[in-house]
């Protein structure tokens, strides 16, 4: 079906792109927690730039792939030690940091290890352009294969730890442990597999001890999956949510001394409803389909890869179509808005990747690709966007003495 903005059933005024919540990076995003925590250890090269944080000796990072700031302040029943925890986020001020954008989990898994934006790590969404082939390049998993150290050649903040003495750990399930989103985000000191999240906490809490001074990272991502396939208004998403909030309690109560954890996420999510109208399917739509050569990111945060030069017309006629419900910009619109990084902070490398028009929905809306992305285009649950459901997460902070 195609979508006109003659049609009356919705408002076609277009969307500021002076309105979209730009991330808070350099002061309050995922980007800003591990060089923040390392500082105050003493690494060298790195800043405190989440001025909120008060160093410690030993630091724990627990991140819940799909956990959102405004998930668990709508579930006060079925998290309750974690609700309990929000006025603890951000240092005591009981506020929530920012993912960056786009908030989905290759983007964000490198902000937080790297230390850096989208626009210098070069993971900037699900699926990216690769300037030197043309192909759509997925940065979750890693198809087709292209050379991890090449596609992002900083060092990550473990790395760095690990050179400066910090016992440096990472505690995940053994499937993640070689996976080149793995080498190019997290890696650094040891990593250590285990299969349920019960492990993970009680490995979590051991390898903390192991040094006067520690920093360790451990993650769960069955959240996410469950709000994926079932949604976040769902029966089997809520039951993920007790067994997450059991597992911080059970972290946080083997805390050796001297240690901050810190519990926060990659993204929120928001679900898509079902209907033509909210799902709007690029691969039946002549209009949107129109100059453009590649569709990449995910439903909620598009790159639109055009064909040379149809650039302006492309961003035309999305902007006509799915303004009122879409930021629509260009490259360099976003770019000097912040959408990936600090203005005037991208490097070279990454600039082919991001779209020549990047769409980040605002409404509950998804453009999805039927037949290219059969699977991503049935998902119930979504994220990608800057709207406080998927941008907003937390920073819930316990502390041992």
């Amino acid at each position: 079906m195609t979508y006109s903005p003659a049609q009356d059933w919705h408002d076609p005024e277009l969307l500021d792109l002076g309105s979209a919540p730009v991330p808070e990076y350099g002061t309050g995003s995922l980007a800003d927690l591990l060089p923040t925590l390392a500082a105050g250890q003493g690494v060298p090269g790195l800043s405190a730039t989440l001025a909120e944080l008060t160093p410690a000796d030993r630091n724990c990072v627990f991140l819940i792939d799909g956990l959102g700031w405004e998930q668990i302040v709508a579930h006060p029943e079925w998290a309750p030690y974690l609700t309990s925890l929000l006025p603890t986020s951000r240092g005591g001020t009981g506020r929530p940091i920012t993912s960056g954008f786009p908030a989905t989990t290759a983007t964000s898994l490198a902000s937080v290890g790297t230390g850096l934006p989208p626009a210098r790590h070069g993971l900037p969404g699900y699926a990216v352009r690769n300037p030197a082939s043309g192909e759509l390049m997925n940065q979750l998993r890693w198809q087709p294969w292209t050379s991890p150290q090449v596609w992002q050649p900083y060092p990550t903040v473990f790395q760095l730890a690990d050179a400066a003495g910090i016992a440096t750990a990472q505690v995940s399930s053994p499937a993640f442990q070689t996976t080149p989103l793995t080498k190019i985000a997290l890696s650094g000191g040891t990593f250590l597999g285990r299969m349920t999240g019960e492990e993970r906490m009680d490995l979590a809490a051991d390898r903390l001890a192991a040094g006067d001074r520690s920093l360790v990272y451990t993650y769960y991502s069955e959240l996410d999956g469950a709000g994926h396939r079932h949604g976040v208004d769902s029966d089997a998403w809520r039951g993920q949510l007790m067994h997450v909030d059991r597992l911080v309690q059970r972290l946080a109560e083997q805390l050796p001394p001297r240690t901050a954890l810190y519990v926060t996420a990659d993204h929120g999510m928001v679900d898509i409803p079902f209907d033509e109208d909210s799902r709007i399917d690029f691969d039946e739509d002549w209009e949107l389909g129109a100059g453009v050569a590649l569709l990449g990111g995910e439903g909620r945060a598009r790159h639109v890869y055009a064909v040379p030069g149809a650039e302006s017309d492309v961003l035309a006629v999305w902007r006509e179509v799915l303004g009122d419900r879409f930021w629509i910009a260009s490259r360099e619109e976003a770019l000097d808005r912040g959408w990936f990084g600090p203005p005037g902070e991208c490097d070279e490398r990454v600039l082919g990747r991001i779209g020549d028009v990047v769409a980040a929905a605002h409404a509950d809306v998804a453009i999805t690709a039927s037949v290219n992305e059969p699977n991503e285009s049935g998902l119930t649950g979504m994220h990608g966007s800057m709207t406080p459901a998927e941008q907003l997460v937390p920073l819930l902070e316990i502390r041992s003495s």
